[in-house]
């Protein structure tokens, strides 16, 4: 039996309240960088709690800063007390909704088919723990409420208007969280060390030819079949050219050419999606993939032209603050509430622009509310359902990532002010 723990009980009792403003954000949901109903209502549920609020300038987002209460173990030199950052996205995807809840979008070609409006309503409860139980607070506390996830690198941009000097010094520590709907049941934290999910990039070709009859190729430069043969080769490129234990995938989505069956067009298309799993091959691979394109169609006798559009960078866990993560999380919920990844995730996650300025972890939260989450929707999906019962305990695990992490911040700065039996728990 887990003994008596007020922060784990204060989290249940928030339950209700989360899941109503769950329900109201999925209800409402906005899509980009411009959230202005999904800001104004995290300023709502924080208002009250003594924290110091920075709307963004350029961008929907909420940051807030809670002042610890232990100043005098959090500082006991003279020093800026140290300060970790909890981060949710709140931006919803271009997707009309089809899974016939009552409480559906009721916005047209839009939905939370990605689950930031549970991320949202676990910061939101966060922050209401962390604002009750400052005394345990041993540094600051950054609450990073982001828009524009969903390819609009949201995160970039907050790091430029100063989320992470938000506190004064530059958060030592920074953790994140994202429900997936499908694959294991509701409860269970995962991730690993190092990189968790992948770098995300756009490939967009354009083979420029020489049009003509169809019936006589040979008085033509055919772009289509260069452009077929650029496809199958970018799939032999990654086999052959790249180490098999550090994938690469690149994925045709799009392929445009012609108008009618009996005419070769001038140019062709390809549009294409790119993953990697290292900062490495992320470097490498452009070079790669522009030369293969531009040398096959060369070898034809056409040209081609290679727009390489880079997006997020690979999503890289500290080990050691994986390895604390893991600890929290198996001693606030028990050990069989956390599976280590045996590997990566090939979609791609923004929360890597701040993975890759200070160390940090990000968890994933199972949240499937399907009888089999085995066969469950996908995040994405028009019909991905997410069960509301995560909420309270991932609103605890931020909580409890923050208060132990600044406490072991603190004790690494000065031992000897350390004091409690258990790092962070509140009694």
């Amino acid at each position: 039996m887990k003994p008596p723990n007020r922060l784990r009980d204060d989290a249940a009792a928030l339950q209700d309240d989360l899941v109503r403003l769950r329900r109201d954000l999925h209800r409402h949901p906005e899509i980009g960088l411009h959230l202005p109903r999904t800001q104004r209502a995290v300023l709502d549920e924080l208002s009250g709690l003594g924290l110091e609020i920075t709307p963004g300038r350029s961008l929907s987002s909420v940051t807030a800063v809670l002042r610890g209460g232990r100043p005098g173990e959090a500082d006991p030199g003279g020093e800026p007390a140290p300060a970790v950052l909890l981060r949710a996205d709140m931006d919803a995807l271009p997707i009309t909704e089809l899974t016939g809840l009552d409480h559906a979008s009721q916005v047209d070609g839009a939905m939370h088919a990605c689950g930031h409006d549970l991320h949202t309503a676990m910061l939101v409860g966060a922050a209401r723990l962390l604002s009750a139980h400052r005394d345990a607070l041993a540094g600051d506390v950054v609450f990073m409420f982001q828009p524009g996830e969903e390819g609009w690198n949201g995160a970039a941009r907050m790091i430029e208007e100063g989320v992470l000097d938000a506190a004064g010094p530059r958060v030592s520590s920074a953790y994140g969280m994202h429900v997936r709907s499908y694959g294991a049941p509701a409860g269970l934290f995962r991730s690993r060390p190092g990189p968790l999910m992948a770098s995300m990039a756009e490939l967009r070709v354009t083979v420029r030819g020489v049009g003509g009859h169809a019936s006589m190729p040979h008085l033509s430069r055919d772009p289509v079949t260069v452009a077929a043969e650029i496809v199958t080769s970018l799939q032999t490129m990654v086999t052959r050219r790249f180490d098999v234990f550090d994938p690469v995938v690149v994925t045709v989505g799009f392929i445009n050419a012609g108008t009618t069956s009996n005419t070769i067009p001038d140019t062709a298309t390809i549009n294409a999606t790119v993953r990697t799993f290292s900062p490495a091959n992320q470097t490498r691979l452009p070079g790669e993939v522009t030369r293969l394109c531009l040398h096959i169609a060369e070898a034809y006798g056409l040209t081609a032209e290679v727009d390489y559009i880079e997006g997020y960078p690979v999503t890289v866990n500290d080990e050691e603050q994986y390895e604390f993560a893991r600890t929290v999380v198996s001693e606030v919920l028990g050990a069989d509430r956390f599976v280590p990844m045996a590997s990566p995730v090939s979609a791609a996650e923004d929360f890597s622009e701040v993975l890759g300025e200070v160390p940090g972890c990000y968890l994933i939260l199972d949240a499937s509310a399907a009888d089999d989450p085995a066969t469950a929707p996908i995040n994405h999906s028009p019909r991905a359902v997410f069960d509301d019962g995560v909420l309270s305990d991932g609103a605890l695990v931020h909580a409890e990532l923050a208060i132990r992490a600044l406490r072991r911040h603190a004790e690494r700065r000065s031992p000897a002010t350390s004091r409690g039996s258990v790092p962070g728990e509140v009694a």
